[in-house]
């Protein structure tokens, strides 16, 4: 016959109950004594923490003990806790016990003994028992009404997965949080549905970074906002969402923007400022583009990272921040690593938890809930009902669908596809006629506008507001003109040939590359920056 375990139980000195020294005392609930008292439980093991103030009632308890359960071996552990209201001190001097008490699940079950105290305490073992550190069961005792000196007692067993009802509740909040993730992405996509899974899964297990890896338009910054707006609602965290597209930070002021500055660092540092990352502190930091980082602002990006601190522009003294990054990108970073554009180091840490979203193109069963809220949403802004004729969606929708629809843009083009249909509808109603022109309209500028993998940035991606209002239309066009003739040149000086091929003829020395350098540094643009 197999022999039976042992019952050891683990618990604070009741510093103040467990007192007395009269024959009262007997009368009287005593947390530890009380616990001794049970015919139906029998603890062959008492290991009693205590601090050094107590050491003299420990020895007190010892021959109170020997009476009630003579069979109860009694073994201290002495703690020190500075602070028993403090959840730091508390945690860290219970997790030390128990690290390196000696357990022995072969031959002993444990039993955690909580009662009276302080509710720091409690709140720490029940850490420590739901992490796996501790493994036990809680045995909490009380007094009774009537007085009895031994009290009551309940065992209770924290494993959450033994109770079916628990688990079917937790998985339908699991199921409730993906589908509040989905709320705004309409999809039919069995493998988009098996995407945004698994990132709600990440989004609420997981502070490392994000990357969103996509073409323009396929709902980045979108799904960024979802999973902020699904950790939030959880209480995973209380900053903001913080959203930048880096193709609009260049130069000296990206490192500004991003860390912020003091007061006198550089000529126009007027005041303080905190920067991108301060103010995403405790929430969440989206960097579109993150492909367009010069290589100075992703070294001090990774640190931040790695450290949880940085040093602004003219500081010496360090910020401390906290925040989870979603970084966004339509480029191949592995591409990118490989010319030497992104850091290796930056692009592993990255890495972690990598999504590839797909083009609408690979979604063709999305088109027809997406131009319905696309429909929808432009009805609510103008408080206006829209409909298609029939004849019209059909139409369209056919197209939509079609290989001849290559929908470069993704969900921009579908959304400003619909609005104009919208803005030329008539009674309130979208017609077959309407959705020829529409098809026209787009027959033509795809026809015009290359694969989206090669396609020209738009200033709008390079440029920042406040540049694109000052910019003459003259300089427009050629600066578009000069950003095209580069995209389509292996090498600066190649795009220097092009672009100079007349006037560097009359020169006796003509530098091509350095003057393509010059022309694209006077909007604040590098070569990197232009290439896709």
């Amino acid at each position: 016959m197999p022999h039976s375990k042992k019952t050891v139980v683990i618990g604070f000195i009741g510093s103040t109950l467990d007192q007395g020294k009269t024959e009262q005392r007997w009368q009287r609930w005593r947390p530890t004594l009380s616990l001794l008292m049970h015919d139906d439980l029998v603890v062959d093991e008492l290991v009693l923490l205590h601090d050094a103030r107590s050491q003299k009632l420990v020895n007190f308890l010892q021959s109170d003990i020997r009476q009630v359960s003579p069979n109860t071996q009694l073994s201290r552990q002495k703690i020190e806790i500075r602070d028993p209201w403090d959840f730091a001190d508390m945690y860290g001097a219970l997790y030390d016990f128990v690290k390196s008490y000696p357990f022995d699940l072969e031959h002993c079950d444990y039993l955690l003994h909580i009662t009276t105290g302080t509710h720091v305490a409690q709140i720490c073992w029940y850490l420590l028992i739901d992490a796996h550190y501790l493994p036990a069961k809680l045995i909490q005792s009380s007094p009774t009404h009537r007085q009895k000196p031994e009290g009551e007692y309940r065992i209770i067993d924290l494993d959450l997965s033994r109770y079916a009802a628990l688990n079917q509740r937790f998985e339908h909040e699991q199921s409730e949080n993906w589908q509040q993730l989905k709320a705004q992405i309409a999809t039919a996509n069995s493998d988009f549905n098996q995407l945004i899974c698994e990132v709600e899964c990440v989004a609420t297990r997981s502070h490392a970074p994000i990357l969103l890896m996509g073409a323009t338009g396929v709902g980045k910054s979108q799904l960024a906002k979802q999973i902020f707006q699904l950790k939030k609602d959880k209480f995973y965290l209380t900053g903001a969402f913080v959203e930048v597209n880096c193709a609009t930070l260049y130069g000296d002021s990206a490192m500004s923007a991003l860390f912020g500055h003091v007061k006198g660092s550089f000529t126009g540092a007027a005041s303080h400022r905190a920067g991108l990352l301060k103010t995403a502190d405790q929430g969440i930091l989206f960097l579109d583009e993150i492909a367009e980082l010069g290589l100075d602002e992703q070294a001090m990006l990774l640190k931040a990272l790695e450290d949880q601190r940085f040093l602004p522009v003219g500081s010496d003294q360090e910020v401390q921040v906290e925040f989870q990054l979603i970084a966004g990108t339509n480029r191949d970073l592995r591409t990118e690593v490989q010319a030497g554009r992104f850091r290796e180091d930056l692009w592993a840490r990255l890495n972690t938890w990598t999504f590839f979203l797909p083009a609408l193109k690979d979604r063709l069963e999305d088109l027809a809930p997406n131009i319905e809220f696309e429909l929808q949403r432009f009805a609510n802004q103008h408080q206006q009902q829209l409909h298609f004729r029939h004849d019209a969606w059909q139409r369209y929708l056919a197209f939509a669908q079609s290989a001849e629809a290559t929908w470069q843009g993704n969900f921009r083009d579908l959304g400003s596809s619909v609005t104009r249909m919208a803005t030329f509808a008539q009674s309130g109603y979208i017609t077959l006629a309407s959705v020829e022109r529409e098809i026209q309209r787009l027959q033509q500028l795809w026809q015009h506008t290359p694969p989206s993998s090669n396609s020209v940035l738009v200033l709008e991606e390079l440029l920042s507001t406040e540049q694109m209002t000052k910019l003459d239309e003259f300089d427009r066009i050629q600066l578009e003109g000069v950003i095209r003739i580069c995209q389509q040149s292996k090498s600066m000086a190649e795009a220097g040939r092009k672009l100079f091929a007349v006037s560097r003829q009359q020169r006796q020395s003509s530098n091509d590359s350095d003057r393509v350098k010059k022309y694209l540094a006077r909007f604040g643009l590098t070569w990197q920056d232009i290439q896709v």
